[in-house]
Parts: C-alpha cells; structure tokens; sequence
C-alpha cells in the first residue's frame, strides 16, 4: 500500500500544480480568503468529503485579527468576479473563509492535518526571472501575494484528499482535513480549536515547506522552539487642545504612547528563556501646534514558551493602562493574533521518521525536530490535542526555494507538493491501517 501512496502522491501532481497557480495568482490574505475556500470546499465535496465551512468551522468570536466589514464585503465581491464557486462561496461572506473535508471511514482514531491557505500583504515581483511571473500566475491582487507557501500548503491538501479517497477501504477511523485561514498574524488557528474540532483527535500532523537542509533531507519529522506570542493593536485617546493657547486644557495621547514605548521595552527579561517585545508601528497626532487627541500602536510580545509570553504580555498590558493613566488619557488594547509554545511529540515523530524514511523511501533529517525561530498558531491545534492526551507533529518538508519567506520574489520547487502528499497519507495509513 505504501508504494501505491507514493505512485498516487506522484500522479496527482499536475492537479496539484495547476491548483496551487491558481491560489497564487488569486492570492486572498487572513479572512478574505473567500475565493480559495470556495475553490476547497468544492473540490473536497466532488471527491465525497462531509464538508464544514463558515461558523461551523471558525467560532465567530474568536477569530483575531478580523478586517472591517466594508473590507470583508469588497473582498466577497472580487472573489465572485474572480471566480469564486458560486455555491460554496456564500458560507464565507463575513469572514469565514475555514473549511474542513471529513472523512469517516468506521472505527479507529482520528487523525487531522492542518493546511493554512492564506497568502501575505507583498507586492510580488514581476522581473522576468521571477518563475510565477514569467509562466503567468503572478498576484493579480495588488498587495497580496503567497509569498510563504500556503498556495502549496492548500493545493497539497487537495492532494491529500484525492489520494485517501481513492484508499479509503483500507483506512480504519476518521481523517480530518482542515484548511486553516489567517495563520499570518497568528488569527486563524484559535477559532478552529475553540469551535472543538481538535477535542476528538487522537494524532495531528502539518507540516510547513522549507528550504532548511535542502541538500541533505526531504522531510524534518518535527519541529519546537516556536515562540508563544500575542500581537495588539492598542488606541491612546486623550483631548485635543492648543499647544501654545492652552496646552493645559490638552490630554496628550502621544506622549501617553511614547511613555509606553520606552517602558515597554525596558521590561524585565525573564530568566528561564527568551522572550521578545516589539513596537512595530506607531501613529499619533494631527498638526504641529496641537495636542495629539488619539495615538495608534501596533506591537507584540513573544516568549520561548507560553508562560514567559504571558509573563510579558501581562507586563506589557500594565504599561500601557498606566501609562496612559499618567498622562489622564485611556487606552483601548485589541488582541490581533496569538501562538503559544509548541514541542512536537517524540513517539510520533520517531513514526514520521520510520514511515517517510523505511515505508515512502523519502531522506529524512538526522535531527527528528528542528528549532523554529519565529511562531505558529497550529501550536494551538498541537496543544489541544496533547491535552487530551494525543501526539501531535509539525513537520518540515524540503523544498529549494528562490528568496527568503515572506520576500516579494518568493517561490518554491513545486515538486515540494508531491513530497508532503507522500508524508501525510503515508503517515495516516499507518495510522489507520
């Protein structure tokens, strides 16, 4: 069965390609990815998966990060002139743009893999040598571009669900297959665990193209030292007045900011790991002989693992109510995103290594987990099923890349997609075999 995996992973590679040109030519960022999800949930409902979409998947309170509704409108709208399915595309309006394929195939464990599906605010390059310009399915979308992978992430699911339809008689429990919005900015994952769709699964996998190790593996079993983070956007409001006429009369917003700032980063560092802190922007004031009415802040915090995040963050959150309290302003703080801590389980990782390696004749790393700088949020679907006691993985899968992520000439190998479709169905028919 192993081999007939690898053997389907690699025949579903040109639908996997052509899905993936058409993701990153229609690039949809955090909560406006209306047009990909529709595209999803069409796909997975030809192949005869149960699918979820809109508040059955992301609990509406709970999604971070949440455009205007005037933004979520005008981009519900270009997803239908763009060629949104015009079914599956009504369940996204309003920003519910999360689907989930379900497979039920009798009794056994359940098994989920993760898949985040939206692109980054980046203008993409249009040189001649960049690949997705040259063959034509560069970003139509002014200011939005998959510049991380996700159109490969996406597309890589939909192969995925090919190939396990096509072995579901051999399967023997539930597989859970979701397409995860807003990962950028860490808003996504949050609302699918809250919403309970993790409560139930025993093994959890995803996974994240890489070009770490590119000359030595194709897959890294697991991953940890992702950094726990909140991300806020925070609103000093005071009263305007005249700087020179009566500068008493003012409440400054803008200094009630740049107080935080400097105090912000002068707290603490904690002992017991690293931990991070961050003003990224700041906007304040309307004229030079006016006392600033309104001061606006984007900045997060981050910490190796969830307890120094949220040491800093409760930190941070003091700083700014007294800071704004000193200057007789207030202060509005909004959560935009968030990630916790993520360690992958060994006894899974230790399976990815044998099945890719011995079973889907894939090179595995030497390091069955490799450190992560930066922070996730499927360390919230990761987390929720440890909880319970379940094993979870994230997986890095090898692809030659051309530019750093997030870089406006980013692309991948595609050829990336065919080596994730083997680890993941390889992975879940050992599962449920």
């Amino acid at each position: 069965m192993y081999q007939t995996i690898i053997e389907k992973a690699e025949s579903v590679t040109p639908e996997m390609i052509a899905y993936r040109r058409d993701f990153h030519k229609y690039a949809e960022s955090g909560w406006l990815e209306m047009r990909t999800a529709s595209i999803i949930a069409r796909r997975l409902t030809d192949l005869g998966y149960e699918v979820l979409m809109g508040a059955d998947v992301c609990k509406t309170d709970a999604r971070l990060g949440l455009p205007s509704e005037e933004v979520l409108e005008k981009n519900y709208n270009r997803a239908i002139e763009q060629g949104a399915d015009p079914e599956f595309v009504k369940a996204t309006r309003g920003g519910y743009t999360g689907v989930i394929g379900i497979l039920r195939c009798g009794e056994g464990p359940t098994v989920a893999m993760r898949f985040d599906i939206d692109a980054l605010g980046v203008n993409e390059s249009m040189d001649k040598d960049h690949f997705p310009a040259k063959e034509g399915f560069a970003s139509v979308n002014a200011g939005t571009m998959h510049a991380c992978g996700h159109d490969g992430h996406a597309a890589s699911g939909l192969g995925v669900a090919s190939v396990l339809m096509d072995i579901k008689d051999h399967l023997h429990g539930t597989v859970k297959l979701i397409f995860q919005p807003g990962e950028e900015g860490l808003r996504g994952a949050k609302s699918i665990v809250e919403a309970g769709h993790l409560d139930d699964v025993d093994f959890f996998l995803a996974s994240h193209t890489t070009g770490l190790g590119a000359e030595s593996s194709d897959v890294t079993p697991g991953s940890h030292g992702c950094l726990a983070s909140f991300k806020y956007d925070v609103t000093f409001r005071g009263l305007a007045a005249h700087a020179g006429g009566a500068p008493h009369l003012g409440k400054n917003a803008l200094l009630a900011a740049a107080a935080a700032v400097t105090n912000l980063y002068a707290i603490p560092r904690h002992s017991a790991g690293a931990s991070r802190i961050n003003v990224g922007r700041l906007i304040a004031g309307s004229g030079r002989n006016v006392i600033a009415d309104e001061a606006f802040m984007e900045m997060e915090v981050r910490g190796e693992t969830t307890e120094i995040n949220e040491y800093m963050s409760a930190y941070a959150l003091r700083v700014l109510e007294n800071c704004a309290a000193m200057h007789d302003c207030t202060v509005e703080i909004k959560l935009m995103g968030a990630a916790e801590g993520l360690v992958s389980d060994m006894p899974l990782m230790e399976r990815v290594a044998d099945v890719c390696g011995n079973k889907m004749g894939m090179k595995v790393s030497s390091m069955l987990s490799v450190k992560l700088g930066g922070s996730e949020d499927v360390s919230y679907m990761v987390n929720r099923v440890q909880s319970h006691g379940g094993q979870g993985v994230f997986m890095r899968v090898r692809s030659a890349v051309t530019s750093g992520n997030h870089k406006r000439d980013y692309d991948f190998d595609e050829s990336y997609m065919t080596k994730a479709v083997k680890a993941f169905c390889g992975m879940v028919y050992d599962l449920l075999k």
